[in-house]
């Protein structure tokens, strides 16, 4: 597997890929969190544009997508019932879909965002995103509190701080 930067020819089979995710989440109890529509692909264009955008690819298959970005991230100001465990200088991970195309491609991802961020990332899901906080404990993140959206949703907000656990992650 490899990451690479998403283009504009990738739009579509992006596109895919978040509606299969959807279609698993809601399967998995997780029906609320993307709804039927998120994200909506003038945000999936616009993070291509950005260049913040990437893919994950398998023997010339996307098996996964995600968007990558050095901090701050604004709903990340405000933590409650806990704290983070890093500083300001941070990466954030976020619209991560690996719906099962191939396997381990999420994973994949994680920890690829683990290796680029710096020593420090943060991700945030929903409370009913069970899969998703597998993963992320399983690849070394810890749950450090609660954050709120920009819409007031709830989110549990992770970190992945380098060094402060065994990860295996290279």
């Amino acid at each position: 597997m490899e990451i690479r930067k998403a283009k504009e020819q990738d739009l579509s089979e992006i596109l895919k890929l978040y509606a299969e995710a959807r279609t698993f989440m809601q399967k998995t109890g997780n029906g609320s969190q993307w709804g039927t529509t998120y994200p909506p692909v003038e945000q999936v264009e616009a993070d291509i544009r950005e260049g913040k955008s990437y893919v994950c690819e398998a023997e010339g298959i996307l098996a996964g997508v995600f968007y990558f970005s050095e901090g701050p991230d604004p709903d990340y100001a405000k933590i409650y019932e806990g704290s983070w465990i890093g500083n300001e200088n941070y990466h954030i991970m976020h619209r991560v879909a690996a719906p099962g195309r191939v396997k381990g491609a999420g994973s994949f991802c994680i920890r690829w965002c683990a290796k680029h961020s710096g020593g420090d990332l943060r991700i945030d899901t929903h409370r009913n995103n069970l899969p998703m906080q597998h993963v992320l404990e399983k690849n070394g993140f810890q749950r450090c509190g609660i954050i709120h959206l920009a819409n007031g949703d709830e989110r549990i907000a992770y970190e992945f701080l380098e060094n402060s656990r065994s990860t295996g992650i290279e």
